[in-house]
Order: structure tokens, then sequence, then C-alpha cells
């Protein structure tokens, strides 16, 4: 992860790094953080996690659809699904808290995370149910994805926040930014 919005890393920068992978019909993400003060205020599903400590987030939407989510998951293990139709909601003044009318409930996506001694790692799968609109298989689809995470260290609680996208500012929801991902079939070689 980086901070591409600024000429240096802030300090407290703690390196993360981000791994993704498919089988079947669902997106595998390993993201594992280095984290000398491994802490989050999270005491179940579906809070303000970004607010509340130690955040490892996902951001996915298919290149041919308008809708994306995105996950967020906490170091113990709590999950934060949001999905939202278009991205217009972040130019136009809000009539209702975008937050609490994107927010979905159930099982979205599944997460384990641990402590590995050094900061912590998240293993999640994420069903293409989850974030297409439509049933199709992942083989030969493209979506556009940006892995992100709030590092909160010491007595201030201010996060510091990096992205896996090059953001021109830090705004993760920039999806111009985002990386695309192709799933490609493996070979019968």
């Amino acid at each position: 992860m980086q901070q591409a919005w600024q000429a240096s890393p802030s300090v407290g920068f703690a390196p993360a790094t981000v791994r993704v992978g498919w089988r079947d019909d669902t997106l595998l993400v390993f993201a594992s953080m280095t984290d000398t003060d491994v802490r989050t205020d999270v005491t179940g599903h579906n809070q303000r996690f970004w607010e509340l400590g130690d955040t490892c987030e996902i951001f996915l939407r298919p290149v041919d659809q308008a809708a994306y989510v995105e996950f967020h998951v906490s170091p113990n293990n709590y999950r934060l699904q949001l999905r939202f139709e278009d991205d217009t909601w972040m130019s136009a003044e809000p009539t209702v808290d975008p937050f609490a009318a994107s927010v979905r409930a159930g099982e979205l996506f599944r997460s384990h995370t641990w402590n590995t001694g050094a900061g912590w790692s998240v293993l999640a799968g994420i069903p293409s149910t989850s974030v297409c609109d439509t049933v199709r298989p992942l083989a030969g689809s493209t979506w556009l994805a940006s892995f992100s995470r709030y590092d909160v260290t010491g007595a201030s609680g201010v996060p510091v926040i990096s992205s896996t996208s090059p953001h021109a500012a830090p705004a993760f929801h920039r999806q111009q930014e985002w990386a695309h991902l192709t799933f490609v079939a493996a070979s019968s070689e």
C-alpha cells in the first residue's frame, strides 16, 4: 500500500500488501498489514469501522456496471458491507446519510483474521453474487478493485491511511485510480 497523494509517507506509515486470486465464482483476498499496535473498538458487524480503529477495506466493481461494493474487516473479524448504486453520491448534496443507505445486512462475504505478531492479516472470500448485479461466471470478466487501510497507532487515535491505488487525493472512492482485475481461466495444458 502507498500514500500516492503526498510526496513522502506519513509519520507512522506501516507497510501492507494485498494478494488476490480466485476459485470458481469467489474472489480471494489476502491482506497482510505490519502493525505495532493492533487495535479496534468495533463490537459488531456494520459499524463505522474507519472511525473505530484499524480497518482493512476492499472496493470492487465490475467494469460494466455502475454499482460497487465496499467491504471492511476489523482485526477482531467483524465485517462492514456497503453497496453503492453508483458514485454520484459523492458529488451530490446528500438527502440521506450515504452510509446508512448503503449498509447491507446478511453475510455477503466471509473473512478470517489473525494476529501475526508483527501485525495482522485478513483472508476474505467474496462471492461474485455479492458484487455483480447479474449472475455470471468470473472467468472472462474484469472488475475494478482497490484495497485500503486505516491504521490507528498511539494515543492520538488519528489513523494513518494508505491504499493500493495511486490516488491523487486521500479519497478511496476515486474509481479512476482503481486497478483492473481480469479473471483469466487456467489453461487446460
